[in-house]
């Protein structure tokens, strides 16, 4: 299949200044045909936490012994704590993912990471994106390699933000939106821009699909324009598109949103302070998230990771440093949830990856594969051939 994603960016790039395009020019969504049914109706959306999540502090090990010595000023009461069992508790700013697990619609990971062992962002990003055991910069991302086993093809991705993540990069065609913070066009202007390019069938047609899409964002791009972030991005606000696009009967069957800010070397807080603040943020944005999708939640997955853990200790300036394990978040209507999923192999210094970090007991790639097998179909022959090669990792059970 013919590339176009590439070629789209750049038009994006060469048309920066113009209000519109940001919206989504090459946002398409195939109709769904009578026989779409089951997994083809299913919804996968993947966040990905950059910066590196403390996984100890989101979902804190309460009864590990040795947790209070590791740490003092980032350790949360463990009476604040949403009590998941007898040794585990979300961190008090996850209420509504605590409300979810009550539910059942929530599974919880822990001791969880990609292969690589080292602890640059960098490294770390690339190889959570691309799927594979170490770093490489020219493979493709395996959501963009997943494209061909999805029924509606390039319709049925969509990465929603200002940045198109490597995830999505590769050989085969995607689609992408970013909600704008220019002023919205005149009618005017979009009449001229609509003569301007309906002669030309590649841009015609990109431009009718833009304005589709935006039709469907609604009023997301005002609510942007009034809280964006120094980033230009919210992350709620990507959360209610990516519900919107997704709930559409035609809609995109995988989403990719980002959220950064989770990189807490000093001053990182216990139930409160920025930890606190981005926990927060991430558990309404998966509220809402919820809400938009309405109900098609109960067809929706979605999985939160992040590229590497914290160190088990906290530094001298009342953080945490790049580490190794972390925890992830299952959660959906389509989930069989309510489960604390882990191998924990604790905190002693023994048991510590180099005497400082959570040791990982399960690849974070394993998860991948199960969204992909039992919730949308693929074949695992394909996923173990093309989309994740190489991966021969225990299959995970809910």
């Amino acid at each position: 299949m013919k590339t176009v994603f590439k070629h789209r960016r750049q038009l994006l790039k060469a048309f920066s200044t113009a209000p519109l395009l940001p919206l989504l020019p090459g946002l398409s969504f195939a109709a769904a045909s009578a026989s779409d049914s089951g997994s083809s109706q299913n919804r996968l959306i993947l966040v990905i936490l950059r910066g590196a999540m403390d996984g100890l502090a989101a979902v804190q090990p309460f009864a590990d012994r040795n947790l209070p010595s590791l740490r003092q000023s980032v350790l949360v009461n463990e009476n604040d704590l949403f009590k998941l069992d007898s040794y585990f508790g979300l961190h008090p700013a996850l209420g509504n993912l605590a409300g979810m697990y009550q539910d059942k619609e929530l599974a919880v990971f822990h001791a969880v990471a990609t292969p690589y062992r080292e602890r640059s962002h960098f490294d770390g990003q690339n190889v959570l994106e691309i799927g594979a055991s170490t770093p490489d910069q020219g493979m493709s991302g395996w959501i963009n390699r997943t494209v061909p086993y999805l029924q509606n093809n390039a319709a049925s991705v969509l990465g929603i933000g200002q940045n198109m993540p490597k995830i999505l990069d590769g050989q085969f065609e995607t689609s992408s939106w970013a909600p704008a913070i220019l002023p919205e066009p005149s009618g005017s202007t979009i009449d001229r821009l609509q003569a301007l390019y309906e002669q030309d069938a590649y841009l015609g047609e990109r431009f009718m699909q833009g304005l589709m899409a935006k039709g469907m964002a609604g009023d997301m791009n005002q609510n942007m324009n009034a809280g964006h972030n120094r980033r230009g991005q919210n992350f709620n606000v990507l959360a209610q598109a990516a519900g919107k696009f997704l709930a559409q009967d035609n809609g995109p069957v995988i989403a990719v949103l980002e959220s950064s800010g989770w990189d807490t070397h000093a001053n990182q807080g216990a139930g409160q302070g920025p930890l606190a603040n981005k926990l927060s943020e991430l558990d309404t944005g998966l509220a809402t998230l919820k809400a938009s999708l309405g109900s098609r939640w109960q067809q929706s997955m979605v999985l939160v990771v992040t590229e590497f853990g914290r160190t088990a200790a906290e530094n001298g300036t009342g953080g945490t440093d790049h580490g190794t394990a972390s925890a992830a978040f299952l959660l959906g209507g389509a989930v069989n949830g309510g489960q604390m999923k882990t191998d924990w192999p604790g905190l002693a210094s023994g048991s510590l990856y180099e005497g400082r970090d959570l040791r990982p007991t399960r690849d974070v790639r394993e998860l991948f594969a199960y969204t992909l097998n039992a919730h949308l179909g693929i074949n695992s022959d394909a996923i173990a051939n093309d989309i994740l090669p190489g991966f021969t990792g225990r299959s995970l059970i809910l």
